[in-house]
C-alpha cells in the first residue's frame, strides 16, 4: 500500500508568490552573497574576490535583487574615490540559520548523492 503525506491544513502552501522568492533566493550567487556579507559588510570588490568565479555583472544583478527583497542593504561610503558598501538587514540576517542547515546537509548528504549520481549515470550508458 502506498503512503501519502498529508499536510495540515494551516500548513503554508507552494504559491507562485513563494517559488518566485525561493527561486531568487536560492539562486546560483545569492546564498554566497548572503553568507559572506552576515560576518561583516564588505564592498563590491571586496564581496568580488570573496566569491572568485563570479563575474561582475551577475554579482551586480544579485546584489540588486538582493536589495530589491529586503535582504541587502547598499551604503554610499563618503571615501574619495565614493565607494559603495553591502551590508545585511536584519531580514537578511534570518536567513543565516537557513543557509548553515543547507550547507550542513549538503556537507552530509553530497556522498550519498555523489554514489547516486554514478550510478545513475552508468545506468545511462
Amino acid at each position: 500500500m502506498r503512503e501519502t503525506a498529508t499536510s495540515p491544513p494551516d500548513a503554508p502552501q507552494l504559491t507562485h508568490q513563494h517559488r518566485e522568492l525561493l527561486d531568487e533566493m536560492l539562486d546560483k550567487w545569492s546564498l554566497q552573497i548572503l553568507d559572506a556579507l552576515c560576518g561583516k559588510s564588505l564592498r563590491f570588490n571586496e564581496l568580488r574576490r570573496a566569491i572568485p568565479v563570479v563575474t561582475q555583472k551577475s554579482l551586480t544583478t544579485a546584489l540588486r535583487r538582493l536589495e530589491r527583497n529586503g535582504m541587502v542593504q547598499r551604503r554610499i561610503v563618503g571615501t574619495r574615490p565614493i565607494a559603495v558598501e553591502y551590508g545585511i538587514t536584519p531580514l537578511g540576517k534570518t536567513l543565516q540559520g537557513l543557509i548553515d542547515a543547507l550547507l550542513l546537509w549538503s556537507t552530509v548528504t553530497l556522498p550519498e548523492v555523489e554514489r547516486a549520481r554514478t550510478q545513475f549515470d552508468a545506468q545511462q550508458e
